[in-house]
């Protein structure tokens, strides 16, 4: 009994130090990760706190590196949405332009995305092929051509020559991404919801396109993003200020004089246009990991 005892203490005592060993070990990984972590975050996060922290330094303090603003001031802002420089309405067109683009791209990627995940049928692999390959071309060797279509076509200063370069853009990623989250849904929805009744269209409408609603939803945002986001072609097609994007409208801020450089002006502009993204990424981030990683899943 006691030599049993003695035993078994005796093993323990020799593991103890190996279970501490890869404690150490262990919490010495967890830390470094979260090393890293924050290392990355600290290196995203950066400039964005730089350009809110500029934005609320006074106009002549602009050019201060104090990381903190001292005093606070708002003058930035009530600069930025002066009537001269029609913020407000770029903002509107800004809204315009990235809803419609995200409304009609999610209409086109769900149809198409659900045809290339469920039908079979010749060429498949070389549509999604094609569709990834359309994505690859940098947008500035389109800018001429585009720009002289939409020139004959007498779109120059509308929305349209905005949203349809907006959707091409966005297409490929839609498609996609829609295509991987409807192939790991089981067949068998659509086929039981038949028998109860359903066609084929009311099938996907009432079962299938519910519960894929994470993987819309992710999709929605970052065509969304991809289109608030978008300068190169709406400073090209739109020269009217009346018409101009957001985006288009900070780069022509001006001073007080003619070669002054507004850079708190522009800031503040910049804080204003990114703010509603990263709120929508905080606030639906749930839904947005759910949306990505549900796609890769079988």
């Amino acid at each position: 009994m006691s030599t049993t005892t003695l035993g078994q203490a005796g093993v323990h005592g020799a593991t103890d130090p190996v279970r501490a060993a890869r404690r150490r070990r262990w919490s010495g990984s967890a830390l470094a990760r979260r090393a890293g972590i924050g290392a990355i975050v600290l290196y995203c996060l950066a400039p964005f706190y730089w350009m809110v922290v500029s934005s609320l330094r006074p106009p002549t303090d602009q050019f201060s590196n104090a990381p903190l603003p001292a005093p606070i001031s708002f003058d930035n802002y009530a600069a930025a949405f002066d009537a001269r420089n029609g913020f407000a309405r770029a903002l509107a067109n800004s809204l315009v332009v990235a809803g419609t683009t995200t409304v009609i791209t999610l209409i086109v990627a769900i149809s198409a995305g659900y045809a290339l995940a469920r039908l079979q049928f010749r060429g498949k692999t070389l549509i999604l092929t094609l569709v990834i390959a359309a994505s690859m071309f940098p947008p500035i060797t389109l800018v001429v051509p585009l720009l002289e279509l939409f020139t004959d076509a007498g779109w120059i200063n509308t929305y349209q020559a905005m949203i349809v370069p907006s959707m091409s853009f966005a297409l490929p990623l839609a498609v996609w991404n829609l295509t991987a989250f409807f192939r790991q849904m089981p067949a068998e929805l659509e086929k039981a919801a038949q028998v109860d009744g359903c066609t084929p269209a009311q099938a996907f409408r009432k079962v299938v396109l519910p519960l894929a609603a994470p993987g819309v939803f992710t999709t929605a945002i970052l065509v969304f993003i991809c289109a608030w986001n978008e300068f190169l072609i709406a400073v090209s097609v739109v020269n009217d200020r009346g018409m101009m994007t957001a985006n288009v409208i900070v780069s022509l801020f001006t001073g007080q004089y003619k070669y002054d450089q507004p850079f708190g002006t522009q800031m503040a502009a910049g804080v204003v246009v990114t703010l509603p993204l990263v709120i929508a990424v905080l606030f639906f981030q749930r839904r947005i990991v759910d949306g990505l990683t549900a796609g890769g899943l079988k």
